[in-house]
């Protein structure tokens, strides 16, 4: 029994920097969390890049002369710290879509590295005011705060909102937020920065 215990956490920590990065991903990422098969798997892989780090840092630094006999006593912490800077990239990748954007100019792919089109399309206009179109054929003018990462969840917070009756705009004077629920949405305009009412030249 003993022999099996030691063996389970001998493996849980050999695991453990790859189930922490995994979980820094989704943290700092708006990808939906996956099943739990789906979660062993992704920290295998953070699990095996981190490792390999590790041991190509322990092979290496000997020919550079500097001395790395502390990290054998220390395995486990270096492995998750290499974890989580690996997780860092990997998030910085995925929000600012460089792997896919990379692939993409390579013609491999037409996808991103966005969760879905809704979450490109708010990322990639995020200079933008938007036009709620709410149930009920009211409007509602305003620049988003906030957004939801998925269009079936979530709220919209809206400054400087004001709501739209056809050439009038009825400012919400006193207000400095509105949260709109994205299930009361019907669809969304995006429009640059600048008043409805800009005259034209």
């Amino acid at each position: 029994m003993s022999w099996a215990s030691s063996e389970v956490v001998s493996i849980l920590s050999f695991l453990l920097p790859g189930f922490v990065a995994a979980a820094l991903f989704h943290w700092l990422t708006s990808y939906p969390r996956p099943n739990e098969f789906e979660r062993v798997v992704q920290a295998l892989i953070f699990t095996i890049i981190a490792q390999a780090i590790v041991q190509g840092i322990q092979w290496i630094a000997p020919t550079i002369n500097f001395e790395v006999a502390w990290i054998a006593d220390f395995e486990i912490l270096v492995s998750v710290l290499v974890a989580v800077i690996v997780a860092i990239v990997a998030v910085y990748l995925a929000n600012h879509d460089m792997l896919h954007g990379f692939f993409r100019r390579l013609k491999a792919t037409k996808e991103t590295a966005y969760p879905t089109e809704w979450y490109s399309t708010f990322y990639r206009n995020s200079d933008c005011y938007v036009i709620l179109h709410l149930k009920g054929q009211r409007r509602l003018y305003g620049w988003p705060e906030e957004w939801p990462s998925h269009p079936d969840q979530g709220h919209f917070t809206i400054a400087e909102g004001e709501w739209l009756e056809y050439d009038k705009r009825i400012p919400l004077e006193g207000v400095v937020a509105i949260v709109v629920p994205v299930k009361d949405v019907e669809m969304v305009e995006l429009m640059r920065h600048e008043p409805l009412d800009k005259p034209k030249e």
